[in-house]
């Protein structure tokens, strides 16, 4: 499958000052921008700033960032699910994964999250995928934000839905252990639907073990 990625930007102005959304951006791009020290939700900022040079050199992988001036503040990154999920069990050139996105606490509230969702889907490219997202609550700053889990969610899926993510049910035993985690999704226009028939079924692996 051929992935054409089309740069997309806007600026957002917030209280802290003006910050750029943009991508997808290079591999290369990304290794000449600062990373914040806050970026930490998912490893040492030093690591996750080679990881997302690493997804942006992936034929199919997609980093949208947020930055001030020439730091990045915020991404959020888009590739084919980890071999190790149950979403890459049925090979399919057109189901993506949402794998992490992150807007460090001082530009929280800005609405940072919703606009890395709004530019990665300004991209016509991402009609031709189903792209997923698995939400799971210990992968939340519930201390950070004073948020209950319940809250958190509430925002998680506001934001998510400013990409078109929905939420969809799902068997999936990691996200059935609490009832806060979800699947979200979104179907593109293009996509044809034997894949969305592909998707059901690994939504619903288990339906015949009863």
């Amino acid at each position: 499958m051929e992935h054409k990625k089309t740069y997309n930007a806007r600026e957002l102005k917030t209280a802290q000052g003006t910050l750029i959304i943009e991508g997808p951006i290079s591999s290369e791009q990304i290794g000449t921008y600062e990373f914040h020290e806050d970026l930490v939700a998912f490893r040492p900022p030093m690591q996750q700033h080679k990881a997302l040079m690493e997804i942006a050199s992936l034929p199919e992988g997609r980093i949208i960032i947020a930055r001030h001036k020439e730091t990045i503040v915020g991404y959020v990154t888009y590739l084919y699910p980890d071999p190790l999920e149950r979403w890459s069990e049925i090979e399919m050139d057109d189901l993506i994964e949402l794998g992490a996105i992150e807007v460090i606490p001082q530009f929280r509230g800005a609405k940072v999250g919703k606009n890395l969702l709004t530019v990665s889907m300004m991209d016509d490219a991402m009609e031709d995928f189903i792209i997923i997202t698995t939400e799971y609550y210990w992968h939340w700053d519930l201390k950070g934000t004073g948020l209950n889990v319940w809250d958190y969610r509430k925002v998680m899926e506001k934001m998510m839905n400013a990409g078109g993510l929905v939420y969809y049910a799902t068997d999936d035993p990691e996200i059935c252990s609490h009832p806060a985690n979800c699947l979200m999704a979104r179907i593109g226009k293009r996509v044809p639907p034997e894949s969305v028939q592909q998707f059901d079924r690994l939504r619903f692996m288990n339906r015949f073990m009863y």
